[in-house]
C-alpha cells in the first residue's frame, strides 16, 4: 500500500488498478508468479473496490489493467503518499518500474505534488513504509535500501523517519500495520515481533500494541473517511482468509471493522496494503 495517511486527516479518494488476464496465465507464471484463478482474483478485487467506495464512502479511481504489468494491481508499492505529496517509488525489481507511470499520472491529475526518486542506487517499495500519523517507519528489506529510506526522510521532512530491519522476502507491511490512531498491530512471527521491538526502541511516541496470530492479518488499513460523523474504519483480512486472527481483531473497539478477502491475489504476493492507495487529504484541484 504505498503508505496511507493513517491517523492523520480524512480520506477522500482511493486508487486501485484492475487485474490483468496475464496474472492468471502462463505470462504471469513466466514472471515468476504462480498461475492464479483469474475469476476469483478479479472477484476479490471487485469486492475490495466496492467496500472502498460504498462502505467507506471514498471516491474510487480505477486504473485499467495492463497485460504487460502482471503485478500492476499491487500499486501500493508504487507511491508513498502523505498530505498533498506523493513520492513515486523506485521498485527493487526492474520489471516493475514501469508500473509507476500510470500511478504518477493519476496522482498528478488529482493535484498532488509529485516527488521523483532520481537516484539510480535507491530502491523503495511502498509497502515497506508504515506511517503512524506521527512518524514514518521504513523497512530495510530485500526490496528497500538505505538510500530509499533517506529519500523518504528528505521528502517528508515534517516527520521523523526511522528504519527497521526486515529479513527474508517480506515487506514491513506484510506483518505490521496500524490498528487505530495509537495502536500498532503485528503478527506473531519472530520477524514481526523483532520489528515491533525495534520500532518501540526508536520512537518517542507511546503506542499500544496488539499481536495477531497471523502475520498477514496485521497487513490492514486504518482509515478516517470523509463522511460527516463517521467513525474510523479498519479494512482487514476477514475470517474466510484468516480465521485464527478474527477474535483478536475484535479487541480493536475504537474502529469499525470492514473485512475483505485477497487470498487468491496473495499468491501473487499481494497484501491488503499493496492493493490500493488512499489519499488522506483532499488534493488541490
Amino acid at each position: 500500500m504505498g503508505t496511507q495517511g493513517e491517523g492523520l486527516g480524512r480520506c477522500s479518494h482511493a486508487l486501485i488498478r484492475g487485474v490483468p488476464e496475464s496474472l492468471g496465465s502462463g505470462e504471469g507464471a513466466g514472471a515468476g508468479l504462480p498461475a492464479l484463478d483469474l475469476a476469483k482474483a478479479q472477484r476479490e478485487h471487485g469486492v475490495l473496490g466496492g467496500k472502498l467506495r460504498q462502505r467507506l464512502g471514498l471516491q474510487l479511481l480505477e486504473l485499467p489493467s495492463e497485460e504487460s504489468l502482471p503485478l500492476g494491481p499491487l500499486l501500493g508499492d508504487t507511491a508513498v503518499i502523505q498530505g498533498d505529496t506523493a513520492l513515486i517509488t523506485r521498485p527493487w525489481s526492474p520489471t516493475r518500474r514501469s508500473e509507476v507511470d500510470g500511478v504518477r499520472k493519476a496522482l498528478q491529475d488529482l493535484g498532488l505534488r509529485i516527488v521523483e526518486m532520481g537516484d539510480e542506487n535507491a530502491t523503495l517499495d511502498g509497502t515497506d513504509v508504515l506511517f503512524t500519523g506521527r512518524e514514518f517507519f521504513v523497512g530495510l528489506s530485500k526490496w528497500t535500501n538505505h538510500r530509499g529510506a533517506e529519500i523518504v526522510a528528505d521528502t517528508f521532512r515534517d516527520f521523523a523517519v526511522s528504519t527497521v530491519p526486515v529479513s527474508g522476502p517480506l515487506h514491513l507491511r506484510n506483518f505490521c500495520g496500524m490498528g487505530g490512531p495509537r495502536t500498532v498491530v503485528a503478527g506473531s512471527s519472530e520477524a514481526a515481533q523483532k520489528a515491533v521491538r525495534a520500532m518501540a526502541m526508536l520512537t518517542d511516541h507511546p503506542y499500544a500494541s496488539l499481536s495477531l496470530p497471523d502475520d498477514a492479518a496485521a497487513d490492514c488499513l486504518f482509515l478516517r473517511p470523509g463522511l460527516p460523523g463517521a467513525s474510523p474504519f479498519l479494512l482487514h483480512r476477514g475470517g474466510g482468509d484468516l480465521p485464527n486472527s478474527q477474535e483478536a481483531l475484535q479487541k480493536l473497539t475504537d474502529v469499525t471493522l470492514v473485512p475483505v478477502s485477497c487470498s487468491e491475489l496473495e499468491k501473487a504476493g499481494a497484501g491488503l496494503s499493496s492493493l490500493c492507495l488512499v489519499l488522506s487529504t483532499r488534493p488541490h484541484s
